[in-house]
This record gives C-alpha cells, structure tokens and sequence, in this order.
C-alpha cells in the first residue's frame, strides 16, 4: 500500500451545524479494481460536507466483512454492475462504522455534536465519513468503539435470517459458527431460546462453546452430515457440502437456508449455486429461497437491545490502523478470520479536541 501525505489545514464546514474539523482526512482509497495490496493506497481526501438531514462522524473504528473484498477486487466481475462496470463509483470502500458526530446539516434533528454514535455509511475507511442521521445510533453503553463498529453487515445479516427461525426450543445448526457472521448467529440463536450446535475448527472449539453454542461440532472430527442428529434450521456459511447432503440432517419440517454468495467463480461467483437453491426452493419447502439482505435502522435497535442487556457481544480477532487496511483484507480473504476484523482510526494533531 502506498501512501500520500499532505498537511490538513484546519477549517469549518460550509453547510449545517458543525465544530472545527479539518478540511482534509486520510482515508483508504482505490481507483481501480484488484487485490487490496496493489490497489488500496492511503491518500488525503476532502472532508464530507453533510446535507440537510444528514450528519459527520469523525470514526474512531470500522469494521471489515467479506463483502468489502467483492467491492475491492471487483469479483465475480458481474458484482460490477453494482459496484461500477470500469472502475468501482465508491473511492473509499467501507460500511460499518462507530465514532462521533462532529457536524450535523440543517435539518438533522436526532443526533447532536458529541454524540457516540455506530451505524452505516458509504466510505468507512476514512477518519470521517457522512451519511443521512438515519443511519447512525446512539453507540451501546457497553461497547467500546471497536466493539461498536463491528456490530453491522453481519450482525445484522444472522438476525434476518434467524428471526422468524431460531424460535425457543428450535435444535439449530450453524455451519461456520466462528467466522463474522457465524458468531453473531450462534449468540443471537441463543438469545431466541434456540438450542443451538455450532460447526467450526479444532482451533474455534472453545470460542464458540463460550458464545453460547450448546453442542459443538469439530469438523476435522466429524461430518455433521453423517450423525444421527437432526435440525429443525441450519444456517451454512460455508458450503462444503451439497444442498441435498444438508437437508439430509434436517427434521422432516426442517428448513436449510445457504448463504455463501461471495466466493466462487471469478465471473459469476455463486451464482450457479444462488440459481439452483431458488429453483429447488420452489419444489421443497425444506430448502429455503436464496435471501439478500440490508443493514436497517430496525434491525440495528434490536441488536442494540439485546448487546445491552448482555445476550450478545461482539467477537473481534483482531484490530489493524487504518493505514494496514490492505494487510486486514488480505487475513479475511484467507477465510479463518475469528469473528470481526476491525481497523481503529486514530485521531491526527489536527483532528484531535
């Protein structure tokens, strides 16, 4: 990763209710799609200046997800469609940040300037980010920033595919239960009253016992496929098995919902795999459509409420400085990271209060 430096003059926002902020920022950003390493640099970048209903966080930590790596390399090639055709629209990639609100426009009327704040936004990788006030909420009391900006993409992504599943009393299977997403969906089935059985490595064992897991499978050991066990839901994040070898350790009411939509070909992904779970879902109710999902505001307030009264944590691996974001991509992309990968943002002379 390269880096270009140039000195922040101080300097106040021309639009909304603001404090001093400089009028430039470091931030990770790309010009063209590749591997993290040779494409993502550390540059000086303007300050965003927010709009009416919109607000300025300064960023002290945001998180990384699989998906940021799509965004980056620009594959399977026909993600571009949504990310940009020639080169990605988004410079700065990110989405799930924690920090504080630093300016607000005219018309935001919830947040105010100090306020500790976590959410999502477009350009994570950045000392500042802006988006519309909506998208911010008041940081759990319990979090630290790190722990806060961790709660996003993923967090949300398992209460979607869980909530209407992981009912009290449910036997529920995870299918990498250590990984971003995995130990959300082991914590929040656990807070549904959901018996849950989380398959991981040999080094994750213990990891996901403690996050709430009530059996725990070791796949190096054995093939959950195989046991006599059965489920009413299993949620497989991993895909190393067929569709019609999962459904076989399901209870005759059972439901399979796969979602391993990021890797794959270096065109088309999952696709294939995206078409053939839609096409069986229509011939079997055990088989559960393929399923997209987005972060929302609702969905933020109820992991909020349950972060706070202790039935969810999140798990971070590791923590990078925002000027390492290329090397953090790099270890997600061997896919055996432990839960979130974080970047923390430190403040420069000329940001600092």
């Amino acid at each position: 990763m390269t880096t270009h430096a140039s000195a922040a003059t101080p300097a106040t926002l021309t639009r909304g209710r603001q404090v001093g902020v400089p009028a430039t920022m470091r931030a990770i950003v790309q010009d063209v799609y590749g591997p993290a390493g040779d494409v993502l640099r550390l540059d000086e970048v303007p300050v965003p200046t927010p709009e009416a209903n919109q607000a300025v966080v300064r960023v002290r930590a945001a998180s990384i997800h699989v998906g940021d790596l799509v965004t980056i390399e620009g594959e399977p090639i026909i993600a571009r469609v949504a990310t940009g055709l020639r080169k990605p629209t988004n410079r700065v990639p990110g989405t799930d940040v924690a920090g504080t609100v630093v300016a607000v426009g005219d018309a935001a009327t919830s947040l105010r300037i100090g306020d500790q704040v976590f959410g999502w936004c477009t350009g994570a990788f950045a000392e500042y980010v802006c988006a519309a006030e909506d998208h911010f909420l008041p940081k759990p009391a319990n979090l630290s920033f790190e722990q806060a900006a961790a709660v996003g993409v993923s967090a949300t992504t398992a209460l979607q595919l869980l909530r209407d599943r992981a009912v009290f009393g449910a036997k529920v299977l995870i299918n990498g239960a250590s990984g971003g997403l995995g130990s959300y969906a082991v914590q929040i089935a656990a807070a549904f009253g959901a018996e849950v059985t989380g398959v991981c490595g040999p080094r994750n064992v213990d990891t996901v016992r403690s996050l709430g897991a009530a059996h725990v499978i070791d796949y190096s050991k054995e093939d959950f496929t195989l046991g006599e066990q059965r489920y009413d839901f299993i949620l497989d994040n991993v895909a190393n098995h067929s569709l019609a070898r999962n459904r076989r350790a399901l209870t005759e009411r059972g439901v399979l919902q796969s979602n391993n939509g990021t890797s794959g070909g270096r065109w088309f992904g999952t696709l294939g795999t995206v078409i053939k779970t839609a096409v069986i879902s229509m011939f079997t109710r055990r088989q559960a459509p393929p399923s997209i999902k987005f972060t929302t505001r609702e969905d933020l307030l109820t992991l909020k409420a349950i972060i706070e009264d202790g039935r969810v944590t999140p798990l971070i691996e590791r923590t990078y400085p925002l000027s390492q974001a290329a090397h953090a991509l790099e270890h997600i992309k061997t896919g055996h990271a432990r839960g979130t990968v974080v970047l923390t943002v430190e403040a420069t002379p000329e940001s600092k209060s």
